[in-house]
């Protein structure tokens, strides 16, 4: 469904002008700030509105202070309490979802989470990113006392690569194989992929010869360690992985969610097996380069992919699909192919490749007529024609005489990332950041991270001790392959 239209209520109170404003996008309206302007104009209120989000391992809750019923800015509320709730959805994942609150902002909220209402994206695909297809999701209004207590269960990883291991990053334009023997790379190629393909034997014949080549350099296989877009189960399962996007649901759940175990089974027999999510790998590698713990790792590629270490160099046991997150309160931000233009302001157009090329004819970019953004061919899940627009992107940031232009292209996008990080900084403890993926690299990358670092500065001093660092050749070479190697404990 299109998304929903902002209430008046709700542009009066959340939409709010950034101090740190971005040059191609002047009417961008950060979430963290609307958040922050609605609390302030809220203060004093003796109604709140509380949460639970249920999960297998866990539960997230929330209380957020709320307009009375009768008052004019009540549709400010119930506005808010959905971009909230669906934000901490698309962080830990969840199997319902529990109100408790004010009676009228409670029914407005289960009817958005509902079917027909403007959260169905979130409604269909949480039981498949839980692993339980079968099951809907829910959504109940309850007493305060009957919402279950907030609950993580962190996931402890091996941290070592040692023995003969192989290892595998499965991304939407590329897949990624490596070997290992004693935490050393012996082997590592990139192989091209169609993740648009709707043959689930496509993806595993094509996986399979890419660890086939990679086997072939070890004297044994003794683990096997991966990582994917999307939501991976303790088990290995691929619940909800979205470079499979076009597989038909009945298929996927026969054919594609056990695709880990079977690989491996196939390649090694019963060797120990751990996949995660893509970002989960970058915040581990992280963490060993660094030496330090809460590290949140962002990818800027095809999307934006994230993870997060805590202190102590283990996951949360949250699924982090960050993308999926909203950051632009402007009603008329740009909506995405993933959800299919159910909602606006996502983080996969702002933190991703995307977030640059729909930017690129403002910057002065000299592109195709069909790359300039919103042509249909840039508004399609494929990510070939974003990445060659990036490529023409970079090649004009070298250009002297385009070059004063186009690094506001790269001053937005830092923008974006400053807000993003300091909207993050509520539910993660970040001191570090580790930032990787082809929007980061060369002259615009430094110039995005020196535009973020002066968000935080300004307007989040709180924040300003977050530490930046970037992905040389080496971390991408070899460690993040290790730190996805070394998963699975021998």
């Amino acid at each position: 469904m299109a998304a929903k239209m902002m209430p008046e209520a709700a542009m009066k109170l959340l939409l709010v002008r950034p101090a740190v404003p971005a040059p191609l996008d002047p009417n961008f309206a950060p979430l963290i700030l609307a958040k922050k302007n609605y609390l302030k104009q809220v203060a004093g209120t003796s109604y709140f509105l509380e949460w639970a989000l249920p999960r297998a391992d866990g539960c997230a809750r929330y209380k957020l202070p709320v307009f009375e019923e009768n008052h004019a800015y009540v549709e400010a509320s119930i506005y808010l309490a959905g971009v909230l709730i669906q934000e901490m959805i698309w962080q830990r994942s969840a199997s319902c979802l529990l109100l408790s609150g004010p009676a009228k902002i409670c029914e407005a909220l289960k009817k958005a989470y509902s079917p027909g209402g403007e959260y169905e994206f979130e409604v269909k695909s949480m039981p498949n990113v839980c692993g339980t297809p079968e099951k809907l999701f829910e959504v109940k209004i309850v007493s305060a006392k009957e919402l279950p207590e907030l609950k993580d269960t962190p996931q402890v990883c091996g941290k070592e690569a040692d023995g003969c291991r192989l290892a595998f990053d499965l991304g939407k334009s590329d897949i990624k194989t490596v070997a290992v023997q004693d935490n050393q790379v012996v082997y590592s190629k990139e192989t091209e992929w169609d993740v648009t393909n709707p043959d689930p034997q496509y993806h595993y014949d094509a996986v399979m010869a890419a660890l086939k080549l990679a086997k072939a350099a070890l004297p044994r296989v003794d683990a096997i360690g991966g990582s994917a877009t999307g939501t991976v189960s303790g088990k290995n399962e691929a619940t909800w992985c979205d470079i499979f996007p076009n597989v038909p649901p009945a298929v996927y759940k026969e054919k594609v969610v056990d695709i880990f175990p079977r690989m491996a089974k196939a390649l090694a027999g019963d060797v120990p097996l751990k996949v995660i999510n893509d970002g989960e790998v970058t915040a581990l590698a992280a963490v060993q380069k660094i030496g330090k713990g809460n590290v949140m790792g962002i990818s800027m590629g095809s999307s934006e992919g994230g993870g997060y270490a805590n202190a102590d160099g283990n996951l949360l046991g949250w699924i982090n699909e960050m993308c999926y997150i909203k950051l632009d309160m402007n009603p008329e931000a740009p909506t995405d192919p993933w959800t299919k233009g159910a909602h606006r302001g996502m983080s996969h157009m702002y933190l991703g490749q995307r977030g640059a090329t729909k930017l690129a004819a403002k910057a002065g970019v000299k592109v195709p007529e069909n790359y300039v953004y919103p042509h249909p061919d840039m508004c399609t899940i494929k990510h070939e024609d974003h990445a060659q627009c990036l490529k023409l992107i970079q090649k004009a940031m070298g250009n002297p005489e385009e070059e004063p232009h186009v690094k506001n292209l790269y001053v937005t996008v830092g923008v974006y990332l400053g807000y993003a990080l300091a909207q993050y900084s509520e539910f993660y403890a970040i001191d570090h950041v580790m930032i990787l993926g082809r929007v980061s690299k060369g002259a615009g990358g430094d110039i995005m991270l020196d535009t973020a670092k002066k968000v935080l500065q300004v307007e989040f001093p709180q924040c300003s001790h977050i530490q930046f660092h970037t992905a040389d050749d080496h971390f991408k070479a070899v460690g993040q392959c290790i730190a996805a190697a070394a998963l699975p404990e021998l």
